[in-house]
């Protein structure tokens, strides 16, 4: 999942530069997310990606563009700001699920340690 939170943080820092939020939303796709396997990402997430590339991917292309670039072309401005929501937020919970899977492996549960302490610190 390591390399996957590198594509997705990579997305949003394209996501986070300058430019119209079209153009933003269709880099980040294209160069750091659209060769992303599906069913390499964990259930709910996996689920959320396969709508956000169908969201992206769902017009024709005509002459030379690929799905992207066509179904990015015809969205609103607000449209494609949802799908750069998106993104962050499935980044958020990607990180969320490192954080939360390091501080377990971290931090062994000790029996002689009072549950005051042991609530505390999560």
């Amino acid at each position: 999942m390591s390399y996957h939170l590198d594509r997705f943080h990579s997305a949003v820092m394209v996501l986070a530069g300058d430019g119209h939020v079209k153009s933003r939303l269709l880099r980040a796709f294209e160069e750091n997310l659209a060769g992303i396997p599906e069913d390499e990402l964990p259930g709910d997430l996996k689920q959320d990606f396969c709508a956000l590339k169908s969201s992206l991917t769902a017009i024709k292309p005509m002459r030379d563009e690929g799905p992207a670039s066509a179904t990015v072309r015809k969205m609103s401005a607000s449209d494609a700001s949802d799908c750069a929501v998106q993104v962050v937020s499935m980044y958020g919970e990607m990180l969320k699920r490192l954080t939360s899977d390091d501080d377990a492996a971290a931090m062994p549960l000790d029996e002689n340690v009072s549950p005051f302490l042991v609530k505390s610190a999560s």
